[in-house]
């Protein structure tokens, strides 16, 4: 069976999946099994069979399973978004369709992949700027203390979630051309590989860079997250294992100090440490306590899609934002332990297959490229998934393709347009 082939079989059971969701939420509201689940089951096949044609003659030897696991990740979201408000999940759905054309035109008018290297400083201070946006006076919206999104009248959006990409393609064009000057001259002391002192300048300018968004930006995921990128991406380059071990320790060292002199971050520490504290278990502390607690009361298999209690009775949330920092709280409840390691599980086979692209592909800049991509996406869902299961401290990032944002939707799906590219120019048959 052909890879192409093999795509379009594998997004059967995706909208199968959707409808089953909308079947089980439409039991669970009314004890009626209504024909509109077949119904949206359709369209969302015949959304996906439409992109999956335009795979199918732009990109005929890209992964198969990248686009088919996307899909599953989308039927998560809408389904569960649905299940917490209908008309966010009607948003969700139009921003699902605008992401699907925003894809269709990457892969369009993005197919040589070196003018991303050729313009790579000019996509580097896109990147910045768009970072920096959010703490402009005026559009700036800050959330919780931190500033991820813009708002200007009644449209919001996060800019970050653009950034992370540009940022890759900047990182994955400059090692490229550095990569052996940071390898050559290394000297080892204490049996730790240290890179020549004039070239470890970009491993402390890009940590500077990470101690100054956690300044700005006041987020520490969004600091671990780019900054993990690049460690993931230096090692990829230099397959020094030490140069990661060196910038972790500076990372470590830069939050611990930010830490203790900006108070937001601290808040988020201690609430971290601590969520049940009286203090603030009612205040700052109310949304990953009750994270927890919902997580618990899922279980091993859940409650049932549509079961779990999101409200109290006098309407006040008992899950703060649920469609979109806690979403995999909500996930876990409803789908107990078992749903929710599904759920990883398929986030865990995108990275894989986005390592397994880097992998393949026969130039150092789409190597570097994909594997950036894979890396960063990886991380936003540990930071997420870590936050709302305390193993770090809560952050807003977004869950990709499950958390409600059109932000999110758009720039994901520009990231799997650029790893089809690079997958279908490393799979291409040698003539």
């Amino acid at each position: 069976m052909s890879a192409r082939n093999r795509e379009l079989l594998a997004l059967v059971p995706a909208s199968l999946l959707l409808t089953a969701g909308f079947a089980a939420i439409f039991i669970q509201q009314s004890d009626v099994l209504s024909n509109v689940s077949l119904t949206y089951g359709a369209l969302f096949l015949g959304l996906c069979f439409a992109t999956h044609m335009v795979i199918r003659f732009t990109l005929p030897h890209a992964d198969p399973y990248l686009f088919p696991l996307v899909a599953v990740l989308a039927c998560f979201g809408l389904v569960v978004i649905y299940r917490i408000d209908e008309d966010l999940a009607r948003q969700q759905a139009t921003w699902f369709v605008v992401g699907l054309i925003l894809f269709a035109a990457t892969i369009v008018f993005a197919r040589d992949l070196r003018v991303l290297e050729r313009y790579r400083y000019t996509i580097a201070l896109i990147g910045l700027f768009l970072l920096v946006l959010p703490r402009v006076p005026g559009i700036g919206d800050p959330v919780n203390g931190a500033y991820l999104g813009v708002r200007v009248g009644s449209l919001s959006f996060q800019p970050a979630e653009f950034a992370k990409i540009a940022i890759i393609v900047f990182l994955a064009a400059y090692l490229r051309d550095t990569r052996q000057m940071l390898v050559q001259g290394s000297r080892r002391v204490l049996g730790v590989t240290f890179p020549p002192l004039k070239h470890l300048g970009p491993l402390l300018v890009v940590w500077g860079a990470a101690m100054l968004m956690l300044i700005l930006i006041r987020d520490l995921g969004s600091s671990l997250m780019y900054f993990g990128g690049f460690l993931a991406l230096l090692y990829v380059a230099t397959n020094r294992l030490s140069f990661v071990v060196i910038g972790t320790a500076l990372f470590a060292v830069g939050a611990w100090a930010i830490s203790r002199s900006v108070s937001h971050v601290q808040d988020r520490v201690d609430i971290w440490l601590d969520p049940f504290n009286p203090k603030w278990v009612d205040d700052q502390g109310y949304q990953i306590a009750q994270s927890m607690f919902a997580q618990a009361d899922g279980g091993l298999f859940g409650t049932g899609l549509g079961a779990s209690l999101l409200n109290a009775p006098g309407g006040a949330p008992l899950i703060p934002a649920p469609h979109t920092d806690l979403i995999y709280a909500v996930i876990t409840n409803e789908l107990g332990l078992v749903g929710a390691c599904g759920l990883i599980l398929v986030y865990l086979l995108f990275a894989e297959r986005a390592f397994k692209t880097a992998t393949l592909a026969a130039d150092s800049f789409s190597k570097l490229l994909a594997a950036g991509l894979g890396a960063v996406f990886a991380l936003q869902v540990f930071v997420i998934v870590g936050g709302v299961t305390r193993v770090i401290p809560l952050t807003g990032v977004t869950l990709p393709f499950v958390s409600y944002g059109g932000s999110s939707i758009l720039a994901n799906f520009v990231l799997l347009a650029l790893l089809l590219l690079v997958s279908d120019r490393a799979r291409r048959p040698a003539r």
